[in-house]
């Protein structure tokens, strides 16, 4: 029976104290040839980052046993139980990371289902060869004690935003067709994606991380920069309303039936006010005018299908996040804007409607990016930060070995 992620409670493993990593150890002393992860712990999601090392056999047959049982199940599935996801199209091969070469993997499962992930931990043994595992996102503070008290796993957590920062410049610098925009967003027929250079260090720009809610950074360098904006409306809110409208149960169904809808069935548009485009204001008869405006009429809610209260969700979210966004950034003096969060995993609707109301809005003169990668970068970057720890470590070690 497949009991991944299943609801059940989690034992304790039988001897904790062995597989704590101590507080007090040199961080120096963390092996960099062993099995790395990072997890970002969001309201929604847990993204997790495993780097997979091949020179990682363990310094004894029980930890070489251990770790190769641990890449054996990691890798055997593309899911795990009712919400995990291994996203092996995002894997990157021959990759370095902290002086080792190996492959990344991409995991992701529903928050609510963390005691599942934890009973699966302590089911398979994989807390024990664990030996770093670096966390950033709100749950990192929320779930602590539970990792250390049930699986005796010690996190090393970062902040959130840098953490965020630091993934993105990675994927930027060592993937560089990682990034991307689009051409003719709102043509279907003629929409494509096109690669684009993103240096996240030669200008200012502007990071908006799509999670539950909205956050928008300036980032004028990697170590220094700012949240100047934000919203409640983002991913946790489409989800939310897409559940109460039409039943849906996990975002990857909202958005496959958000795609089957029609959201001029249920918005009203500037071209039901005007009877075609308002020409003053350079207004199209095609943009929303009130979301949801047709739905004060019994007749219009009547006919609105699920698949379209579910487009007209989305379109609401992704306009009010766009709009702060563009805000945001005629304020600051930027031109390029940087989307990121798992709400655009899989959702290439909200990433053409973003490209597009940036464009509109500024009337071409803010460019609206998005990463391949999107959602993994506070995992990743979690995972830098400890990397940089260790190097400023050594370094002040060494220095003081030479001063001796």
């Amino acid at each position: 029976m497949d009991t991944t992620f299943a609801e059940s409670p989690v034992s304790d493993p039988p001897s904790l104290q062995s597989t704590v990593f101590s507080t007090t150890e040199s961080i120096t002393k963390i092996r960099l040839d062993t099995q790395w992860f990072g997890v970002d712990i969001g309201g929604s999601l847990v993204k997790c980052v495993y780097f997979d090392c091949p020179r990682a056999n363990g310094v004894n047959e029980e930890e070489s046993e251990g770790i190769a049982a641990m890449r054996e199940f990691l890798k055997s599935t593309l899911k795990y139980g009712s919400s995990g996801i291994r996203d092996e199209h995002l894997e990157l091969h021959s990759h370095e990371l902290g002086g080792q070469k190996g492959t990344l993997h991409f995991i992701k499962f529903d928050t609510n289902r963390m005691v599942g992930f934890m009973n699966m931990v302590t089911e398979n043994g994989l807390g024990k060869f664990s030996k770093v595992v670096c966390a950033t996102g709100g749950g990192a503070f929320k779930f602590e004690d539970d990792f250390h008290q049930k699986l005796g796993i010690e996190l090393h957590k970062y902040d959130e935003m840098e953490s965020l920062i630091q993934g993105v410049r990675y994927f930027s610098q060592n993937c560089p067709e990682d990034c991307y925009y689009w051409t003719n967003p709102m043509k279907p027929e003629v929409a494509s994606k096109v690669i684009f250079p993103f240096d996240p260090d030669s200008n200012p720009y502007i990071i908006v991380n799509i999670g539950s809610g909205v956050s928008v950074l300036h980032v004028l360098s990697p170590r220094e920069f700012k949240r100047i904006g934000g919203t409640s409306v983002g991913g946790g809110t489409f989800l939310g309303l897409c559940s109460l409208l039409t039943g849906t149960e996990n975002f990857q169904d909202a958005i496959t039936l958000a795609e089957k809808g029609d959201n001029t069935n249920v918005d009203k548009m500037v071209r039901d006010i005007y009877g075609g485009d308002y020409t003053r204001f350079g207004l199209s008869g095609d943009v929303v005018a009130s979301s949801f405006g047709h739905m004060m009429i019994k007749e219009k809610r009547d006919n609105a299908s699920p698949a379209d209260l579910a487009h007209a969700t989305l379109v609401t979210v992704s306009n009010n996040i766009g709009a702060i966004a563009r805000m945001c950034a005629s304020i600051v003096g930027v031109d390029r804007v940087v989307f990121v969060g798992n709400y655009l995993c899989n959702n290439e609707l909200s990433t053409r409607m973003l490209a597009y109301a940036m464009e509109y809005w500024s009337q071409g003169s803010i460019k609206a990016l998005f990463l391949k990668h999107e959602g993994y970068f506070g995992a990743l970057g979690s995972m830098l930060l400890k990397l940089d720890e260790i190097s400023e470590e050594k370094q002040n070690e060494d220095k003081y070995s030479d001063s001796e």
